[in-house]
């Protein structure tokens, strides 16, 4: 009973993916952060199918070091082969998309740290804990890399562990061709050859694309090359084809490349084809490790190879096993598979990774993101309310003490300072987009009349707007408010941020137990799926089971629902704890101003010093959570 399925090893590097489609990297304005490298990318692609993956790789001690191994964290992949090289920096790639044949990349890879990978990173304990181990063809290239591969290949063997080799050849990695040549695939050189074929002996499963066998085998004719591959190596061979798919081969090579097996293929758009093979591998590795046959484990890497071509990114572009799992039982409905709604929706769902302590059963949030009561106090003003949200914060982090689940709502307007300082701290972070009190739904102006400010947002602030609304609105303001959530939301997504929508009938007609859920229902219909709800207390337990019918009925990977204050007195808000903890899918609260409202008050007024402030509110905040934790221990007791 190993602990991990597999371990990859070799590079690991920070990729810069140009944003602008259709032009040159030369002309490129803005680029999206992602982590890269082979084996990187087959680690994580193979954790979101639900494999228990690790990489052996090295990071510099620095900002995109620490990058790397956070995002392998959120991915699942496990990081105990991970280290940390103090003198060089983490490798950097520059690449971008010029049409579906040319993607210039630039590798920034002198001295870089996974490069300075020895023997001594190579651990015993570590290999043995892994039913496979994947290794890549650049980290053959180098003396002492090699090295460190040929001692964990060795110690693959001594743990019966299977060994896989992706060729994964770029000749100007293997110092071959030049730098401005890092789109280049194949480049003959004998020396390559040579030492790739020195290897190949030790590997139960060789894949590589037709370049890459001819590199391989050192002749260009496909058949021969396979057939000197075969004559030092007796693992299964996969020779990947592109368009024309792929074909394994687990004996003697034929001279007709058809005859070997071969897995179902999917016609679709080719929009992307960088990392695309880790995809296909990641695919290949989840049928490979299952026990299926190879057939159906070029199926699982075809249709990985299918999602990564059609997205922008390599690590990003891969599914999850849910979404393969629909994918392969839906098929293709439409060859442009980045704007597939249904698969896009479960694709972000289902691999969205955030800071936020992890998928946690509860969420304990203080929201102070109020403006507009805040500027309605006596003795306000901007600097002021600056300090007092400050203050908020500081009372926050006195309970959350280093503990997960533990979050906050802060606007940018007045909170800015706040806003920012709680960025790295470990708390769950929303942020306001809504003008206070408007309605119909107005945002606030610093986004744009096209959102377009959400690009400076930091990745880890949560999107949230509150939108006054009713079943029995009108249509005109149904309309208005609902197009300017789906603008928002759109918006969003297309930055990586999460959203929150929350909703308050209460404040514009009656209520009853089918209110809500027959507003959340119209928002899943325009095509709205957000991440977190955040709903007012309900009063009765069919309410609440109507209202969470409705989400899972349209999103059953949803975060959940956090519910609000309202300014109620506490006694009114542990009544609605008792009600809302019985049912999972909420996972909390989110209140304000029945923890700072009568703090503020006094503080705006001078009554209140400082500290005194901070130590009441941290007093309230923990009152609260308390009561949350209560109410859902004993719902818990009560469901056993």
């Amino acid at each position: 009973m190993k602990s991990l399925d597999v371990i990859t090893i070799g590079r690991s590097s920070v990729d810069l993916y140009g944003l602008q489609v259709g032009g040159r990297l030369e002309d490129m304005g803005s680029f999206n952060k992602y982590i890269g490298g082979s084996p990187t990318n087959i680690a994580c692609g193979a954790a979101r199918l639900g494999l228990k993956s690790g990489l052996i790789t090295k990071v510099g001690d620095e900002h995109m070091g620490r990058f790397i191994r956070e995002q392998l964290q959120r991915e699942g992949v496990d990081v105990g082969g991970v280290g940390t090289d103090p003198e060089r920096l983490t490798a950097l790639v520059l690449l971008g998309i010029r049409d579906e044949d040319t993607f210039p990349l630039i590798f920034y890879r002198e001295n870089c740290a996974d490069m300075a990978l020895s023997e001594d990173d190579i651990h015993p304990d570590y290999i043995a804990s892994a039913r496979a181990v994947v290794v890549t063809g650049t980290h053959l290239s180098n003396q002492r890399t090699e090295a460190a591969v040929l001692k964990a290949l060795g110690l693959a063997r001594t743990s019966e562990a299977r060994t896989a080799l992706d060729i994964d050849y770029r000749p100007n990695l293997w110092g071959v061709a030049g730098h401005g040549d890092g789109e280049s695939r194949y480049v003959a050189n004998g020396q390559v050859t040579a030492k790739l074929q020195s290897t190949l002996h030790l590997f139960d499963l060789i894949v590589g694309t037709e370049e890459e066998f001819h590199i391989a085998g050192g002749t260009t004719d496909t058949v021969a090359a396979l057939k000197a591959v075969r004559a030092v190596s007796a693992a299964t061979l996969l020779c990947k084809r592109g368009a024309k798919g792929a074909v394994a081969f687990e004996g003697a090579i034929p001279d007709n490349l058809e005859e070997g097996q071969s897995g179902e293929g999917f016609p679709i758009d080719v929009f992307n084809v960088l990392g695309a093979g880790d995809g296909f591998f990641s695919g290949l590795l989840k049928g490979w490790l299952d026990g299926k046959d190879w057939p159906t484990s070029l199926k699982y890497a075809n249709a990985c190879g299918a999602f990564a071509v059609s997205r922008h990114g390599c690590t990003p572009a891969y599914p999850s096993l849910m979404e393969l799992e629909l994918f392969l039982e839906r098929g293709v409905t439409r060859p442009d598979l980045r704007n597939d709604t249904q698969l896009e929706q479960i694709h972000w769902s289902t691999n969205r990774h955030r800071n936020h302590g992890g998928d946690l059963p509860e969420y304990r949030i203080f929201a102070f993101d109020h403006r507009m009561q805040l500027e309605q106090m006596t003795g306000y003003t901007l600097e002021k309310g600056s300090a007092f949200k400050e203050l908020c914060l500081k009372a926050a982090l006195h309970v959350q003490n280093g503990k997960s689940g533990y979050g906050i709502l802060c606007d940018n307007r007045i909170g800015q300072k706040a806003l920012h300082a709680a960025s790295g701290t470990g708390l769950w972070i929303g942020r306001p987009c809504e003008w206070p009190g408007a309605r119909p739904l107005t945002l606030e102006p610093e986004l744009g009349s096209d959102c377009g400010g959400l690009v400076e947002w930091a990745r880890e602030n949560v999107v949230k707007v509150l939108c006054f609304c009713h079943p029995e609105d009108d249509a005109e303001t149904r309309a208005d408010q609902e197009a300017t959530v789906k603008r928002l939301f759109e918006a969003s997504r297309r930055n990586d941020l999460e959203f929150l929508l929350e909703i308050i009938p209460s404040k514009v007609g009656e209520v009853s137990d089918d209110t809500s859920a027959l507003l959340i229902q119209q928002f899943y219909d325009i095509g709205v799926f957000p991440d977190w709800w955040k709903l007012e207390p309900m009063k009765t337990a069919d309410a609440w089971a109507n209202t969470i019918a409705a989400i899972e009925k349209n999103d059953r990977n949803t975060r959940g629902i956090v519910v609000l204050g309202l300014d109620a007195p506490e006694a009114e808000l542990a009544a609605s704890f008792q009600i809302a903890a019985a049912f999972d899918l909420v996972k909390g609260f989110a209140v304000g101003r029945t923890i700072f409202g009568d703090v503020a008050r006094a503080w705006m007024s001078g009554q209140v010093e400082d500290d005194a402030a901070v130590a009441e509110m941290a007093k309230r905040y923990q009152r609260l959570c308390n009561i949350w934790d209560e109410s859902r221990a004993a719902a818990r007791e009560k469901a056993a």
